[in-house]
């Protein structure tokens, strides 16, 4: 099947704000996670939402964003399979003309979430409701925006000081903005927070979701920065109004630390004894140790990937209540 748009985006992202789920909305940095995720979630019957950042795009597109984007969209329209798969550009900065230009003009992507959030309330409302204007008259996708600071790294960049969102002014920015979907601040951290005791305040979610329905905002929300969460914590959001919780560096870490493992494990089949010359050029062709095929083809690493990531995502979609929930199977 094709990626999917905006509309079944939002009957994905409406029946799991009904049904008190979510989904773990997964961030693709490299290809072999992107087959990995895929795999996971046709083994767990879950629709997934996969998401690129600027970073990815470029890294993709050889420099270029607009090429990222082709390579992204072309590949996962052709490779989707037998459940809903969508893509969100993630973390469009406000200020970044050229990726709001792109983005909207593309068809690949279900939703866009633009971070304005480091700017004062007056300031992330303008900016918010200008992107929902341009992506409305583009197409269906979705808008997804952010009130209140989440600490940690992301994309490079370091923010020491949370500021938790106030229910009062989540309904306001809703209200002005008509975002599609709200990420909210509540104490979770972005990139490795080993070491670090969160701050996390699960009922300052429940507040915010009430607040909005209240005030009759049918509006899911979304969680960034899940690094450090515990099982029974992620379980506990998605119980709270949120529907969308954002992972990355797990994926990442999953990546290299399987890769790590197998190099380490098959490390005498690749690099040449200590009496051997290093001759690369010929692959030690007058030389009695030869490395072995069967180890260094990056295929074979390559699939080890690609299944650890799918099973690490079945585990996921299981504590978000999203297994055996696609809606567009």
């Amino acid at each position: 099947m094709p990626l999917y748009g905006g509309t079944a985006l939002d009957g994905v992202y409406e029946a799991a704000h009904a049904g008190g789920y979510g989904f773990i909305a997964s961030n693709i940095t490299h290809p072999e996670i992107a087959y990995g995720l895929l795999a996971g979630a046709e083994a767990s019957n879950t629709d997934l939402v996969l998401q690129v950042k600027r970073d990815t795009l470029e890294y993709l597109g050889r420099g270029n964003v607009a090429n990222g984007l082709d390579v992204v969209g072309t590949s996962l329209d052709a490779l989707a399979g037998d459940v809903g798969v969508f893509l969100n550009v993630d973390h469009v900065d406000a200020t970044d003309e050229e990726l709001r230009q792109i983005v909207t003009a593309h068809s690949a992507p279900a939703s866009i979430m633009i971070d304005a959030s480091d700017r004062p309330f007056d300031e992330n409302v303008a900016e918010t409701r200008t992107l929902v204007e341009e992506v409305r008259a583009a197409g269906d996708a979705l808008v997804e925006a952010e009130l209140g600071t989440i600490a940690g790294t992301e994309s490079g960049q370091t923010t020491t000081d949370a500021a938790y969102t106030d229910p009062a002014e989540a309904v306001a920015f809703v209200q002005q903005t008509g975002c599609d979907l709200l990420a909210v601040s509540i104490g979770t951290e972005h990139g490795v927070a080993a070491g670090r005791d969160l701050e996390l305040r699960i009922g300052l979610a429940e507040e915010i979701d009430t607040a909005l329905r209240a005030a009759g905002l049918d509006v899911p929300l979304v969680v960034h920065g899940s690094s450090g969460l515990s099982a029974d914590q992620i379980a506990a959001l998605l119980e709270t109004g949120v529907c969308k919780l954002n992972v990355n560096t797990r994926y990442q870490y999953e990546y290299a630390r399987t890769a790590a493992v197998f190099y380490r494990e098959h490390a005498t089949a690749i690099l040449p004894p200590a009496d051997v010359d290093d001759d690369r050029e010929r692959l030690f062709g007058d030389a009695d140790w030869a490395p072995d095929r069967a180890v260094f083809d990056p295929r074979v690493l390559g699939r080890e990937v690609r299944e650890r990531i799918a099973t690490v995502h079945v585990e996921l979609a299981s504590i978000a209540g999203s297994r055996g929930r696609s809606r567009c199977t």
